[in-house]
């Protein structure tokens, strides 16, 4: 399986805080990748790194082959790499429908004779009977498949999920799991960081640990739940 994500020796500080240090990692093409780690050990900086939010202070990252280390966030995402944000930011005052048309606009030229549109966009995370709707109306769990339907508008190759599923019940983190596993059924790769451990575990064939801004532990699920490092972090013991 090739390589579709390589992340080689990652680091970045905010003034004398190391928050990430020497982070290196792959992702195959059509992997399920999970990131775990204590709130401030540089999960979310890490992707941002990655997706373009933040420029790393040293490193690589490359994408499908390509240094995109020093490219611009709407620069890597018209290669195909796109993210969600922990608090998804709709135009509430727009429907749904409008709401993902926006991104659509977008759309690299690569791929805009076989560009989805919003109505399709949106029955593939199951709100395309929400379409006319105005954004602000909706529950958590639908705020968070709107922000999974803009972020397929540029037809991904690599999706970046940033605790897409916090502060939801359990059914709707099942539902949630669900939909994203059939995402990547159907040919994306999904990189999820996240803190529900249910979930990640179910979600993930291969997991990542970090901690204070190094990669501590990686391995399959069952291996990374047995980790005595990882077990440290978590449980103190």
């Amino acid at each position: 399986m090739s390589v579709l994500l390589d992340v080689s020796d990652l680091q970045k500080r905010f003034g004398g805080f190391a928050a990430l240090s020497g982070v290196s990692f792959t992702v195959s093409a059509g992997q399920r990748l999970g990131i775990i780690g204590p709130n401030g050990s540089g999960k979310t900086t890490l992707i941002n790194c990655i997706a373009g939010a933040l420029s790393a202070d040293s490193g690589v990252v490359r994408f499908a082959g390509e240094e995109i280390s020093r490219l611009p966030a709407h620069q890597r995402a018209a290669r195909g790499l796109a993210r969600t944000f922990q608090i998804p930011r709709p135009f509430a005052s727009l429907t749904l429908r409008e709401n993902v048309a926006v991104p659509l606009e977008y759309v690299p030229r690569r791929a805009r004779d076989e560009r989805l549109d919003a109505a399709e966009l949106l029955r593939r995370v199951g709100l395309v009977a929400l379409a006319d709707r105005p954004a602000g109306s909706l529950t958590q769990v639908d705020l968070r498949r709107l922000e999974l339907a803009r972020a397929l508008a540029v037809r991904p190759r690599l999706l970046i999920l940033d605790e897409v599923m916090a502060g939801l019940s359990t059914s709707e983190v099942d539902s949630l799991l669900e939909l994203v596993l059939a995402l990547n059924a159907g040919g994306v790769t999904v990189l999820m960081v996240e803190h529900i451990m249910h979930a990640i575990m179910r979600f993930s064939q291969h997991v990542i640990c970090l901690d204070a801004g190094q990669l501590v532990a990686e391995g399959a699920p069952g291996q990374i739940v047995e980790n005595a490092t990882v077990r440290r972090i978590y449980l103190g013991a």
